[in-house]
């Protein structure tokens, strides 16, 4: 299926923009009118766009159905400030109830049960019950126009940030599983950042990598071993060393293998991706690799 938004509803676009570009963070945005009166409202067009300096960025669009904007953008317009917080799984539900299109001058804290803390660098207050809290100071706001759906970048500029004691691990960094961060998909879903949801990648970071040009063509087109597990023997700076008796040990093992699967050349290049997937799935890549050295030559001898 192909769609081309401009000959699509904007409602319909909406959602099938929303569910692909998921999961995303969630910014739980206090803000204060020059009145004083205190808004809070959620918002999954947001994200991280600078360190230094601290810049975190999120978006109140226009609303579809009736093309107005928000309570929030309002604030922002009037007094430059705002309060980001970050949303775990604890606060959910409550998070979901400060969503609703209360009149102006409501106060969401109240209406979703949240506690207003004091902040320290701008008028906006903090939810006590957060796990992390951003003060900002708002840069810039840029439109994206005035039509439905249209966007308004909230360009902040972080000058202090909070950190329950309770996300933090023994070095004092935040713990993903300590944070049990949610974010949102498409309609009413969202996603949970728990422990069964949670996976460690080790990054290629500032080193040169191989790439798949370089793997031995026996091993691309695996039947067994996937992009991601290629991915893995590829991100290495260069292929490991293998001694002579090493390599004669694991030669030994491939005829045996290849023995043992009656000299079927299918059966014996299963056998062995199943094995080079057991050390990678293990996080053992320079063995993974030696065992893919070896194959491979192995594998080139057979007719």
């Amino acid at each position: 299926m192909t769609i081309n938004p401009k000959e699509t509803e904007t409602a319909v676009f909406h959602q099938y923009l929303l569910s692909s570009v998921s999961p995303r963070p969630i910014a739980l945005a206090s803000t204060i009118d020059s009145n004083g009166h205190v808004n809070l409202s959620p918002f999954s067009f947001f994200n991280c766009f600078s360190i230094n300096p601290p810049i975190l960025v999120f978006s109140p669009s226009r609303r579809v159905r009736d093309n107005t904007t928000k309570h929030t953008l309002e604030n922002i317009l009037e007094t430059k400030e705002v309060v980001i917080h970050i949303v775990n799984f604890s606060m959910a539900e409550q998070m979901s109830l400060s969503s609703v299109e209360f009149e102006k001058g409501v106060n969401e804290f109240i209406k979703a049960g949240f506690t207003e803390t004091k902040s320290t660098k701008v008028l906006p207050p903090r939810i006590a019950e957060a796990p992390i809290s951003f003060e900002c100071r708002v840069n810039e706001v840029i439109s994206f126009g005035k039509k439905a759906g249209a966007g308004n970048l909230i360009i902040c500029e972080v000058l202090l940030a909070h950190f329950k004691d309770e996300i933090l691990d023994e070095k004092k960094m935040i713990s993903p599983q300590k944070l049990d961060a949610i974010a949102r998909m498409g309609a009413n879903w969202y996603c949970r950042a728990n422990n069964e949801s949670l996976f460690e990648l080790p990054k290629p970071g500032s080193k040169m990598a191989i790439g798949f040009d370089k793997l031995p063509s026996s091993i691309l087109k695996s039947d067994i071993l996937t992009g991601n597990n290629l991915a893995r023997l590829a991100s290495v700076e260069k292929m490991p060393p293998i001694t002579k008796k090493t390599y004669s040990t694991i030669y030994k093992q491939m005829v045996e293998l290849h023995e043992n699967s009656n000299a079927n050349k299918e059966a014996f290049i299963t056998t062995v991706h199943n094995k080079i997937k057991v050390f990678i799935d293990a996080n053992n890549i320079q063995q993974a690799w030696k065992l893919v050295i070896v194959a491979d030559d192995f594998i080139n001898t057979l007719p």
